[in-house]
């Protein structure tokens, strides 16, 4: 990966715009998740501690661009990290003339407000992404998360700042997914879950032509179990893509379920049944894999080298119908393969099943992980590279 590192540049001294992803959930006016925030904190001190004037930016939410509005203001971020950092971290909500700013000392922290209130943001406007530039030295981009996104505060500043380059977390997931889609140890499994192969399809496509064996759970399994011609009931499946998901079987060995958990309903209360996979009545749903399934997968997971993971197997977050995904959870965090889990619902089963410290590397971006395991450019990163040889 060709570019320049933040950990490279001299920061003593220097205004370091730091574009890390911060958006986590918030209730009350309390974030209620701060993993995003932890995993920033160590690019965030490491420019403290080299006497940098340090600016950070984020977006939290979905606000109407250009309008403040309150319950999406990054004040309960600001306030969570100052603890977490020990010195207070302003929010600095009118940065274009904020005297605030320009009188930051080395090694203080202040957060621009909410980069999706500026009009342009995602639109990657070059008036915005210049008046970014302008307030600093070094831009650093650290957000994977965003880094799919060709924006203002992710891509249109890295043109203009003096100089661009990408954080420690950028840099180490970068890293992580190359180690794991270059030149993987075989044998390389990837697990797809789901709940539609519409919205998959492409990265299935992809992941067919590198993998050994493909892995897939949720809704999308449905759709394979139906191209076997074995019943689904009353499942999510889409019927339109059977033929896609017959040939994508002729192409790559894709394990389908051989018994199931099924309910009536989609509920927490819904009663599981366990039964073989063509057994499935037609006012069945199918939301688990059953546990010879689980033990079949299992064992394919065992023996692999490298794991790529994107998506429960199962309903989960009922756990009637979440053994399936504990299951592959636990085999994962035994397996002495390679691991590389990624977006928010894995996130979600990472934390449930507490297997974080057995994963060998946990992606924080969800539509970044699946562009990049996909083979598409990632505009922010892209840029860096752009900028790397001046």
């Amino acid at each position: 990966m060709a570019v320049k590192l933040m950990k490279d540049q001299d920061l003593a001294g220097k205004r370091v715009l730091i574009r890390e992803d911060l958006n986590v959930p918030v209730k009350d006016g309390v974030v209620t998740s701060d993993a995003r925030i932890r995993a920033a904190l160590p690019t965030i001190k490491a420019a403290v501690d080299a006497g940098a004037k340090v600016l950070l930016m984020s977006h939290l939410g979905r606000p109407t661009e250009g309008e403040y509005e309150e319950e999406f203001s990054l004040a309960p971020v600001a306030a969570h990290l100052g603890k977490l950092l020990g010195k207070d971290v302003p929010v600095i909500k009118d940065w274009q003339s904020s005297a605030e700013l320009a009188s930051l000392e080395n090694g203080e922290v202040a957060l621009l407000e909410n980069v999706r209130f500026n009009k342009g943001e995602k639109k990657d406007d070059e008036a915005l992404a210049k008046q970014y530039a302008a307030l600093c030295d070094i831009f650093v981009m650290d957000a994977f998360g965003t880094a799919h996104r060709a924006q203002a505060s992710t891509h249109g500043v890295a043109k203009f700042a003096p100089v661009a380059c990408a954080g420690p977390l950028l840099a180490a997931e970068l890293d992580a997914l190359e180690k794991a889609l270059a030149n993987p140890a075989r044998p390389m499994v990837a697990i797809v879950g789901g709940s539609k192969v519409s919205t998959k399809l492409t990265v299935l496509e992809s992941l067919s032509d590198k993998v050994d064996q493909l892995i897939v759970g949720g809704g999308i399994a449905n759709t394979f179990l139906a191209a076997s011609g074995k019943p689904v009931g009353k499942s999510l499946c889409e019927h339109d893509l059977i033929d896609t998901a017959k040939s994508l079987m002729q192409k790559c060995d894709i394990p389908v379920p051989t018994d199931v958990v099924t309910g009536k309903e989609f509920s927490e209360s819904a009663a599981a049944e366990t039964k073989p996979a063509d057994a499935v009545a037609e006012d069945d749903m199918i939301f688990d894999i059953g546990p010879d399934t689980s033990a079949a997968l299992a064992e394919i997971l065992k023996n692999a080298k490298t794991i790529i993971w994107n998506g429960p197997v199962g309903v989960f977050e009922f756990d009637q119908f979440g053994a399936g995904t504990e299951h592959l959870s636990r085999a994962i965090a035994a397996s002495d393969a390679f691991s590389i889990a990624g977006g928010g619902d894995t996130l979600a089963a990472v934390d449930k099943y507490g297997i974080a410290d057995q994963v060998s590397y946990i992606s924080t971006g969800g539509g970044a992980f699946l562009e990049y395991v996909e083979g598409k450019e990632l505009p922010a990163v892209a840029i860096l590279e752009t900028r790397a040889g001046e």
